[in-house]
C-alpha cells in the first residue's frame, strides 16, 4: 500500500511506521470499511482509529448528522462523505459503496459506528473472499449458538426477523440483522439500498440470495453497552418485519398470497363435504357455517391465483432486468 496514501480532507498520511504495524497481514486486496454515521461524534474516532490498522481506506458517510461526527472522521483519519440531511442507513451505505468503488476498493466491509463491533474481527470477515469462495459473509452473532449476552427479548424478536428473512431471501442465515458484513466488491450493482432504516440488512439478503451470490457465515461479537439507538426494539423490529413481508408479497407471492390461501380453501372444501353428508343425511345447514364454508373458498381462490399472477409477472419483470 502506498505509504502516502490519503484517507480524507485533513487526514494525516500513514507512515512506513504504521505500516509495519498493520495488521492486515500481506493481502495485496484493498479492503475498504464502510461506516454509515448519524450522530456519532462520541464513538467515531475511535472506531476510525481502530479501524484503519484493518483496512486500506476508512469511509465515513456521515448521514445529515447535527453534531461533529464528519469532523471528528476526518482528524481520525477517515475519508468522509456527507449527506446534507439524513437520509436513512441505506443512502448511507448505497453512498459508502460508490465512494468504495472510487477508492478502488477489492473488498468492502459494513460496520455500525456506535462501536458495538470489533475492528479486529474485519481479517476474519474478508478471508473467505479474499480466499475466493463467497462473495458475500454476514458476521453472527449466533453462528455456534455462543452468544448469551443478547436481551430475552431480543433474542425473540430477532428468530422472527430471521425466519421471515430468510424465507423471503431463501437463504439460511442465523443472523439476519447484522451490520458487520463483507462483499466483494464486484457485487455492489446487486443490491437495491431501497430501504431507509435498519430493514436494509434484511434487504440486502434478500438481493444476495436472489442474485446467487455465494454466501458465508462467520463468528462475531457484538458489545450491548454501547448501544445508542434511540428507537425502541419492538418498533425497530415491527418495521424490519412490514418491510420484509412487504418484499415478500412481490417477490415470493407464492408463500405469502398462495400458500395460505390454498389453507382457506381446503378449509372451506372440507367444511363443505361436511356440509355435503349432513344435508344427504336430511339434516339442515345453518346459516353463519354456511356463509363461512363459502367465505373461505372464494377468499382462498382469490388469493391462490393472485399469488399466481403476482408470480408470474415479478418473474417476467426479474428476466426483463437481467435480459
Amino acid at each position: 500500500m502506498n505509504s502516502e496514501l490519503l484517507l480524507g480532507k485533513g487526514a494525516q498520511p500513514i507512515t512506513k511506521n504504521e505500516e509495519s504495524q498493520d495488521a492486515r497481514g500481506t493481502t495485496p486486496q484493498n479492503i475498504t470499511v464502510v461506516l454509515p454515521a448519524f450522530n456519532e461524534e462520541v464513538s467515531i474516532g475511535s472506531i476510525v482509529l481502530l479501524t484503519r490498522h484493518y483496512a486500506d481506506n476508512v469511509i465515513v458517510v456521515d448521514d445529515g448528522s447535527s453534531d461533529r461526527t464528519a469532523t471528528i472522521a476526518r482528524n481520525a483519519g477517515a475519508h468522509v462523505v456527507e449527506h446534507e440531511v439524513n437520509k436513512g442507513k441505506g443512502a448511507a451505505l448505497k453512498t459508502g459503496f460508490t465512494a468504495a468503488a472510487a477508492l478502488g476498493a477489492d473488498v468492502i466491509v459494513t460496520m455500525d459506528s456506535d462501536g458495538q463491533h470489533n475492528p479486529a474481527e474485519i481479517p476474519l470477515l474478508v478471508a473467505p473472499i479474499i480466499d475466493g469462495y463467497a462473495e458475500m459473509v454476514n458476521g453472527s452473532r449466533y453462528l455456534n449458538h455462543h452468544d448469551k449476552n443478547t436481551p430475552i427479548y431480543r433474542r425473540i424478536g430477532q428468530t422472527v426477523l430471521d425466519t421471515a428473512t430468510n424465507m423471503n431471501s431463501g437463504l439460511k442465515i442465523t443472523d439476519s440483522q447484522s451490520g458487520f458484513r463483507a462483499f466483494a466488491a464486484s457485487t455492489k450493482n446487486v443490491f437495491r439500498f431501497n430501504a431507509k432504516g435498519m430493514a436494509i440488512e434484511s434487504e440486502m439478503l434478500a438481493d444476495a440470495g436472489r442474485s446467487g451470490l455465494r454466501i458465508t457465515e462467520v463468528e462475531i461479537g457484538v458489545r450491548y453497552d454501547v448501544d445508542g439507538s434511540t428507537i425502541s426494539p419492538i418498533k425497530h423490529g415491527l418495521g424490519v418485519l412490514v418491510m420484509v413481508l412487504k418484499d415478500v408479497e412481490f417477490n415470493r407471492p407464492l408463500y405469502y398470497l398462495t400458500a395460505p390461501g390454498i389453507v382457506l380453501g381446503a378449509g372451506g372444501l372440507s367444511m363443505g363435504a361436511y356440509f355435503l353428508q349432513l344435508f344427504v343425511a336430511g339434516e339442515s345447514l345453518n346459516f353463519g357455517p354456511t356463509m363461512l364454508m363459502i367465505l373461505l373458498i372464494l377468499v382462498g381462490t382469490f388469493m391462490s391465483l393472485t399469488g399466481i399472477l403476482l408470480h408470474s409477472m415479478s418473474t417476467v419483470l426479474r428476466e426483463a432486468k437481467t435480459a
